[in-house]
C-alpha cells in the first residue's frame, strides 16, 4: 500500500477533540484503554499471534475516531475487532469460540468456557453482538484491513542493530503498550518504534545515562567523542544508530520526542498541537497506579520526559482524577480484570521484559 493511502487513517492531535463520544476526553481515551486491555486479553486466551493483535487494536481506536462509545461498547468493538482480525491474519478462529471466551471475561467469576456450549443463551447473545457490531466495523474501516505495526519495524531494527536482548523485549512491551494510547493513529508505524526503542535503551542504560533529548538530538552529542576500539559506542550512539538509520528529518525528530533549535521559528508558527510520541507514552505510564498497583512501572515512570517538546494539552490523568461518571455497562458488566496490567506475553523473546534490567540497578 502506498505511503498515502496509508496516512489517510492518520489523525491530527485535534481530530481527539472532535471524535463522536459525548464523554471528556480523558475518559474517554481511559476507556479505550481499557477496551485495548480487553482486546489483548481476549486475543491471548485465543492464542492469536502479534500481528492479530496490532491490527485488531489499530481498527479499534480508527473505529472510535467515526462512531461513539456510548453507542457500542468498547468490550463489543474489541471482541469484533479480534474476529474481523482473525479472518484476515489467516489465524481464523469461529465466532462460537471468540464469543465463548468473550462470556468467560465479562462476569466476576472466571470460568472454563467449555461450560458454555453452542446452545447457551450467553455465547448467542455475543455472537449476535459481535456479528451485528462487525458490519457496523467494516463501514467504519471502509472496507480498507490494511494494517502495519511498529513491531515489524521493531524485528528489523532488532537485526540491523544488534541491540542487546533486554533491550528489545522492553521495545516490544513498550509497542504493545503503545495501542493502549492513539499512537497508532497519530504516527506511522516507524515513529512509535523508534520511540519505542529510544525509551527502551534509556532504561536499559539506567538513571544516569544520557537523557531522551541528547539521544535524539538532531546531532549526535557524543559524535566528537573517541570511541574505545574495544567496546561498543557509549549511549546516545547506541540509539542514535536509530535514528540515523531512517534518516529522519528534524520534524520528524520532534513528533518522536526531540528539538532542534533551528526550529524554534517553526514551532512559533504551528497552528494546530503536534503530539508527542515519547511524551506521550510517558504520561499514560505516570498516569497508572504505580504505589501499589502497577510497581513495576516505576523504572518507566522515572524517565524525565523529552523538555524541548511542541507544547500540547495534557492527555492523560489518574484515574480517580478523571471528572466523569463511569460508562454504564449494557453487555453484562465489567470485566474483574479490566485494568490497564501488563502487556502480554512477547511473542518476540517469550516473555514480557524483566521490569528492573540489571543493567539500570548497577547504573
Amino acid at each position: 500500500m502506498s505511503t498515502t493511502a496509508a496516512s489517510q487513517w492518520l489523525f491530527p492531535l485535534s481530530a481527539l477533540d472532535h471524535t463522536p463520544s459525548a464523554c471528556s476526553l480523558d475518559k474517554e481515551l481511559y476507556d479505550r484503554a481499557r477496551g485495548v486491555e480487553f482486546l489483548f486479553r481476549l486475543g491471548s486466551s485465543l492464542q492469536l499471534p502479534t500481528s492479530a493483535l496490532c491490527t485488531a487494536a489499530t481498527w479499534f481506536h480508527r473505529f472510535y475516531m467515526r462512531y461513539s462509545m456510548e453507542e457500542f461498547h468498547r468490550q463489543d468493538v474489541a471482541a469484533t475487532c479480534i474476529f474481523l482480525a482473525t479472518k484476515t491474519e489467516e489465524c481464523g478462529r469461529k465466532l462460537i469460540d471468540v464469543a465463548r471466551i468473550y462470556q468467560t471475561k465479562v462476569p466476576s467469576v472466571n470460568v472454563d468456557p467449555k461450560q458454555f456450549t453452542e446452545e447457551s443463551q450467553e455465547v448467542n447473545e455475543r455472537s449476535a453482538a459481535i456479528l451485528s457490531t462487525e458490519e457496523v466495523l467494516l463501514e467504519a474501516l471502509c472496507f480498507d484491513f490494511f494494517v502495519e505495526s511498529p513491531h515489524a519495524e521493531l524485528v528489523d531494527l532488532f537485526e540491523k542493530c544488534d541491540s542487546p536482548v533486554p533491550v528489545q523485549e522492553f521495545a516490544w512491551s513498550l509497542a504493545h503498550d503503545s495501542y493502549r494510547t492513539p499512537l497508532c493513529i497519530l504516527y506511522p508505524p516507524k515513529i512509535i518504534a523508534t520511540a519505542c526503542y529510544v525509551l527502551a535503551q534509556r532504561i536499559f542504560d539506567g538513571p544516569n545515562s544520557p537523557s531522551l533529548d541528547a539521544r535524539i538530538s538532531a546531532t549526535s552529542p557524543a559524535s566528537h567523542l573517541p570511541t574505545p576500539p574495544s567496546h561498543k559506542p557509549p549511549s546516545p550512539d547506541a540509539t542514535r544508530v536509530v535514528v540515523e538509520r531512517y534518516a529522519f528529518d528534524e520534524l520528524e525528530l520532534v513528533s518522536i520526542g526531540g528539538q532542534h533549535p533551528a526550529l524554534a521559528e517553526w514551532e512559533k508558527s504551528l497552528t494546530s498541537p503536534c503530539i508527542d510520541a515519547l511524551g506521550l507514552l510517558l504520561e499514560f505510564y505516570g498516569s497508572q497506579d504505580i504505589e501499589s498497583t502497577f510497581p513495576y512501572l516505576a523504572n518507566i515512570v522515572a524517565v524525565p520526559p523529552p523538555t524541548k517538546t511542541t507544547p500540547r494539552p495534557r492527555l492523560y490523568v489518574p484515574a480517580t482524577q478523571i471528572n466523569a461518571p463511569p460508562q454504564s455497562i449494557t453487555n453484562g458488566g465489567p470485566s474483574p480484570s479490566d485494568s490497564l496490567g501488563r502487556t502480554p506475553n512477547s511473542t518476540h523473546g517469550g516473555h514480557s521484559p524483566d521490569p528492573t534490567p540489571a543493567s539500570s540497578q548497577n547504573a
